[in-house]
């Protein structure tokens, strides 16, 4: 099979933790742990979410006296994929020895005039109680928002979100994986590029100050890579309904419809079910699984996870299990 893995952003740091590069490593080792075994039989993409990362160096950006102005996110995007990629390419080679392995630097076409630019979702960076929010949203002119329960809400910086369209080193990466490489690519939903102008006023290429999601870049590549399964990898066992009641319940299998018909958040889990969608949508056949990084092997099978299929063989409704954990 060829395999499409997405490694979340909390999978390589955890809500709470210090970015410290010996954290961010434990967790980069635990998940080459997952999945290197599925080098052995299949061939594996592999993209990561930076949104704890891209965050950090905003701020060292922004705080950097040095500067004039800060550095764009297109710039730190590509920072990001340079520091999580190498990790995860040399932890692979360490896992397997002889493991042909390489990181892409990826760029990712988004379009200029997207709605998003006007409406900022996407949360990065560090909490800050709702005072010091509204103190740092002056001094630097970020958009802030909260995040979290209301009246017990911590704010977060947010970016603006478009929509993946194209990736642009498409061709490098399909050669790469027909000569047997295993490819760590699009990290961070890729470096954002429109098309259309330049710093130098010149029509081409030009850095965009946005963060596209990951999975969404994930599914577009695995759809344009012809991929036969999407792995949506995160720090939770499944989607779940009931999530946080007692009547949690691990979500086995959906289908796109039906998956969109639940109330997932925006913040977290809606993004990797509409990424499940797409994919699974394009191409019969194809399957998207969305669970635990640990679990990455047992979700190609339904073992683990939720299974979402365009069309179940078995089901003609999501099917669920009891346990919050099941």
């Amino acid at each position: 099979m060829r395999i499409v893995a997405a490694l979340g952003g909390n999978a390589l740091l955890q809500r709470g933790e210090a970015p410290d590069a010996a954290v961010q490593l434990t967790h980069v080792a635990q998940a080459v742990h997952a999945l290197a075994p599925l080098t052995a039989d299949h061939e594996l993409i592999i993209t990561h979410g930076n949104g704890p990362q891209v965050g950090m160096l905003a701020v060292e950006s922004a705080n950097d006296t040095t500067l004039t102005a800060p550095y764009p996110m297109d710039v730190l995007t590509a920072q990001t994929q340079g520091m999580i990629g190498y990790w995860l390419v040399r932890e692979l080679r360490n896992a397997r020895s002889g493991l042909k392995v390489v990181g892409v630097l990826t760029d990712t076409l988004i379009d200029a005039d997207d709605p998003a630019f006007d409406h900022p979702t996407k949360f990065v960076g560090p909490r800050y109680p709702p005072r010091e929010a509204e103190r740092i949203a002056d001094a630097r002119g970020w958009c802030l928002r909260p995040e979290g329960n209301p009246g017990q809400a911590m704010w977060r910086r947010v970016v603006a979100s478009p929509e993946p369209l194209d990736i642009l080193e498409l061709s490098a990466i399909t050669l790469l994986l027909d000569a047997g490489w295993v490819v760590v690519a699009a990290g961070g939903g890729g470096v954002p590029v429109t098309n259309g102008g330049s710093a130098l006023g010149l029509s081409g290429l030009a850095g965009a100050d946005a963060v596209i999601d990951k999975d969404l870049t994930a599914a577009l590549l695995a759809e344009r890579l012809q991929a036969d399964a999407l792995l949506l990898l995160t720090d939770v066992p499944a989607i779940m309904t009931g999530f946080g009641t007692p009547q949690a319940r691990r979500l086995i299998r959906a289908t796109p419809a039906q998956l969109r018909a639940l109330p997932l958040a925006q913040g977290s889990m809606g993004p990797k079910a509409e990424a499940a969608c797409r994919f699974t949508e394009h191409r019969p056949g194809v399957i998207a699984a969305i669970g635990s990084l640990t679990d990455a092997a047992a979700l190609l099978t339904g073992r683990a996870g939720t299974l979402v299929r365009a069309t179940p063989h078995d089901a003609d409704h999501p099917q669920q299990v009891g346990g919050a954990r099941a």
